[in-house]
C-alpha cells in the first residue's frame, strides 16, 4: 500500500501527527526523499544529501517516541541546512570549490539546537559562493528557467518544492527574504542577535544574520523560537529574554495594526506588476496605511551597508583571495579588489550611522506596528546567471530589524511576489501578531 503524501503539510501539523503516532518520522522522511528524487534533477536544491543518514536519524527519533522518552519541539521533522552552516557529520563547502569536501569538527550552535529539538537534519542546501552574489546550480521550483534568488537559494527552493517543511538560511543583504519571495513561501529574518552565528561561515560580522523558511507563518515562528538563545561564542548574541514568536502568531491584536509605507529613493526599481499589486493592497487596507517619505538623513543607508559588507568580506575572505584567487568567481574577485578602496574612516563612519538609524526606527515603532514594503523588485528574474536585486531588503538588514515575507501577490508571468513586513528591534512577536492579523484580514475580505 503506498504511503500517504505528507511532503506539503506544514511543520506545525506534522509535529502533532508524529507526537500522536498518526505518522512516523521515518514515513515522513521517506516521503520527502521520494519528492526530492522526483523533482531535484530540475531544481538542484541540495549540495549534500545522504538518504540512509536521514532515515537513521528518523528511526532513532521514532524509537524515542515509542519508548516514552522526551520529545523536542521539532521531533522527527526534516530540516534543510544552508551549506555555510557547519555540520559535524556532513561536509560544508560554503558554495566554493576551494572548500569542496571540507568536514567541520563540530556542529554550528543552531544545528546543535535543531538536534536537541529532535529535528532530522536532511542535508545541506545549495548556497551562492560564500553566501554572496555568484549563483549556485539551483533553479526556481515555480519555473526552472528563473532564479530562486540567493544566497539561501537551496533552502528556499527545497521548502517551495516540498522537499522539506523547514529550512535554515542566512541574510547579509536580502538572502532570506528575496528567495522566499521568489519561491512563494514564508521567510523570516529575526532581530539581530536573537540567533547565534557560531559555526556559520562569516562574511560580515556586523551584517550576517540567520533566517528561516517555512510553508506558513506559524512554521517560521516555530523554527525561529527553536533557534533563538544567548551564545557567548557570538559577539552579537544578547543575554536577555527573547520574543516568543509562536505566541505572537496566536495572539489577538488589541487594536487593528497601523502600517507605514515609505517612499524610498529606489522605488523606481519596482516592477510594474509589483507596483500595481501593492497599490491594490494599500487600497484594501485604506487608512491603516500611512505613507511617509524616508528622511534625507537615512538616504545613504544602502551605501553604508555596501561599505561595511565589502570591507568586512575582504577581511574574512583574505586567505581565499590570496591563496586561491583562480577558484573565486570573477565577480567576487572584482568586489574584493574594490573593497580595498574603502578606508578605515569610511568604514567607521558607516558603522556609526547605525546609531541614528536605530534611534529613528525605535521612535517610528511607537506609532506604527509594522512597515509594509516589497520583499523584492518583483517576480524572480529569468535566467540562472544572477540572483536578483536585494535593494528592498538591504536597509532593514543594516538596521538589524526583524523582517518577514508573506506570499500574497502574483506577477504578470504567474510567479510569486512577496509582501514584506518589518517591525521594531526585538519586537518579533509583534511582527508575527501583525502578520497574522493581515493574513486573517485578507482571508475575510
Amino acid at each position: 500500500m503506498p504511503l500517504m503524501s505528507h511532503h506539503l503539510e506544514t511543520a506545525s501539523v506534522l509535529v502533532s501527527k508524529i507526537r500522536t503516532g498518526e505518522i512516523t518520522s521515518e514515513e515522513l522522511v521517506r516521503d520527502c526523499l521520494a519528492r526530492i528524487e522526483a523533482t531535484d534533477d530540475a531544481i538542484h536544491a541540495w549540495a549534500h544529501l545522504d538518504e540512509m543518514q536521514a532515515l537513521d536519524q528518523a528511526r532513532v527519533l521514532d524509537k524515542m517516541r515509542r519508548d516514552g522518552r522526551p520529545m523536542g519541539g521539532l521531533h522527527g521533522i526534516p530540516v534543510g541546512i544552508k551549506d555555510i552552516i557547519d555540520t559535524a557529520d556532513m561536509p560544508t563547502a560554503y558554495g566554493s570549490p576551494i572548500h569542496a569536501g571540507h568536514q567541520p569538527g563540530t556542529d554550528a550552535t543552531i544545528v546543535a539546537k535543531l538536534r536537541e529539538a529532535g529535528a532530522v537534519i536532511m542535508g545541506k542546501t545549495v548556497t551562492t559562493e560564500f553566501a554572496f552574489m555568484s549563483p549556485g546550480k539551483t533553479a526556481n521550483p515555480h519555473n526552472a528557467a528563473h532564479t530562486p534568488g540567493g544566497s539561501s537559494s537551496g533552502s528556499a527552493a527545497a521548502v517551495s518544492a516540498g522537499h522539506v517543511p523547514l529550512a535554515v538560511g542566512s541574510q547579509t543583504a536580502g538572502s532570506v527574504i528575496r528567495p522566499a519571495s521568489y519561491c512563494g513561501i514564508f521567510g523570516l529574518k529575526p532581530s539581530r542577535g536573537m540567533i547565534s552565528r557560531n559555526g556559520v561561515f562569516r562574511t560580515s560580522e556586523t551584517l550576517d544574520q540567520i533566517g528561516v523558511f517555512g510553508r506558513c507563518l506559524e512554521d517560521v515562528a516555530l523554527l525561529t523560537d527553536t533557534l533563538t538563545g544567548h551564545d557567548a561564542a557570538d559577539g552579537s548574541s544578547y543575554a536577555r529574554p527573547k520574543p516568543d514568536l509562536t505566541a505572537g502568531c496566536r495572539a489577538e491584536a488589541p487594536v487593528e495594526p497601523n502600517f507605514v509605507w515609505f517612499e524610498l529613493p529606489f522605488e523606481d526599481r519596482l516592477a510594474d506588476d509589483a507596483r500595481a499589486g501593492f497599490g491594490e493592497l494599500r487600497d484594501v487596507l485604506g487608512d491603516q496605511v500611512e505613507t511617509i517619505i524616508l528622511p534625507e538623513s537615512l538616504g545613504n543607508i544602502i551605501d553604508h551597508h555596501r561599505i561595511i559588507q565589502q570591507y568586512e568580506m575582504r577581511r574574512h575572505l583574505a586567505r581565499e583571495f590570496e591563496d586561491s584567487p583562480d577558484q573565486l568567481s570573477s565577480y567576487l574577485r572584482d568586489v574584493l579588489r574594490q573593497a580595498a578602496a574603502h578606508s578605515d574612516e569610511q568604514y567607521a563612519h558607516s558603522l556609526a550611522t547605525m546609531d541614528s538609524a536605530t534611534t529613528f526606527f525605535a521612535e517610528l515603532f511607537n506609532d506604527f506596528d509594522a512597515i509594509l514594503t516589497p520583499s523584492a523588485t518583483g517576480e524572480a528574474p529569468k535566467g540562472l546567471e544572477r540572483t536578483g536585486d536585494p535593494i528592498f531588503c538591504t536597509m532593514w538588514t543594516y538596521c538589524g530589524l526583524p523582517c518577514l515575507t508573506l506570499p500574497l501577490l502574483t506577477g504578470a508571468h504567474g510567479l510569486p511576489i512577496g509582501v514584506q513586513l518589518i517591525a521594531g528591534l526585538e519586537e518579533d512577536d509583534r511582527l508575527c501578531r501583525s502578520a497574522q492579523w493581515l493574513l486573517n484580514f485578507l482571508d475575510e475580505g
